[in-house]
């Protein structure tokens, strides 16, 4: 085998020329990684919506862009200071089918540590799930000190799917109730902060969302038999609806509902008033000093075969 491929290594710039390119590299590093947004907005709109849209369309766009930005900013700095102060949060995420509940939760994450902020979202219980106490599968998923857990549904799922769809008894149904306040009540007191988020959408905008998946082959796999069944029973759902806020909305838990017609708007209206929720504050953190690589002169570096590399298509 021989040296017929080499990985580019970083050496550090020896003129104010270097040192201006490689801040350059940095920078469109920087912007690469903010294309990932970009990336997530087509999940709204078509590339060729986006790309000729009008200039107010742009602008809106931009602003958007701009204070989501620094919104996440402030989730980083949110994070550090749970990590930090050993806090435990959750952040419970509820609506209705296509309410736009991952998508804010795919915002908040985005540039988080994972082993920080995590996301819960549970299946349907198996037949040994369903034989438990009814709160025992979520709670395996509640934060240890300096964590987060936002859970994609939770343990209302019994308020309102399980009551619509008839998978609970009326026993069952009350049962939750009775239990879910000192449940809260009793997470609160551990010193877990929770904080519930129902997304309110019309009637009018889930069907416009759910007719955009069965068009879109890239989100059809976002329908299921459910969402389309919790489409005829848009009224059953709304009534389960406020129950449950009426008889789950405590003192310790209160519910928080998020107009969640427009999307962007919910995105941020959700995450600036997660961020008020908390008495965070921004954590000191020693200057970061990159080491200097270590270099022997006795170091050879191993030739890679060229059918190991992937072939470059583009």
């Amino acid at each position: 085998m021989g040296f017929s491929r080499f990985e580019p290594t970083m050496t550090l710039p020896s003129t104010l020329s270097d040192h201006n390119d490689l801040m350059e590299r940095i920078a469109r590093d920087l912007v690469d990684s903010y294309d990932e947004e970009f990336e997530l907005e087509i999940e709204d709109r078509s590339l060729e919506e986006l790309e000729s849209g009008r200039s107010a369309d742009k602008a809106a766009r931009q602003a958007y862009f701009k204070e989501l930005f620094r919104l996440q900013g402030e989730l980083v700095k949110l994070q550090d200071w749970v990590q930090h102060s050993r806090q435990k949060v959750v952040i419970l995420f509820e609506g209705r089918d296509a309410a736009g509940k991952g998508g804010v939760i795919k915002r908040i994450t985005q540039r988080l540590n994972p082993r920080v902020a995590r996301v819960a979202a549970l299946p349907a219980p198996n037949d040994r799930e369903r034989t438990q106490w009814y709160f025992q599968r979520y709670v395996a998923h509640l934060p240890a000190a300096g964590e987060i857990v936002l859970f994609d549904r939770s343990w209302y799922n019994r308020a309102g799917v399980e009551r619509v769809m008839g998978f609970c008894t009326d026993d069952e149904y009350e049962e939750f109730f009775r239990t879910v306040p000192d449940f809260e009540r009793m997470l609160v007191r551990s010193g877990i902060k929770l904080i519930k988020y129902w997304f309110s959408i019309t009637d009018e905008e889930q069907h416009m969302r759910f007719l955009g998946r069965i068009h879109d082959p890239l989100k059809q796999w976002k329908l299921s038999p459910m969402d389309l069944e919790s489409r005829r029973r848009w009224e059953e759902y709304t009534k389960a609806k406020e129950t449950m806020l009426e008889r789950t909305h405590i003192p310790e838990a209160p519910w928080w509902v998020v107009q969640a017609v427009d999307k962007k708007k919910a995105r941020l209206n959700c995450i600036a008033h997660l961020l008020g929720q908390l008495p965070y504050h921004e954590v000191p953190h020693p200057p970061i000093d990159l080491p200097a690589r270590v270099r022997n002169a006795d170091y050879l570096r191993q030739p890679v075969p060229e059918s190991m590399y992937v072939p470059e298509v583009y």
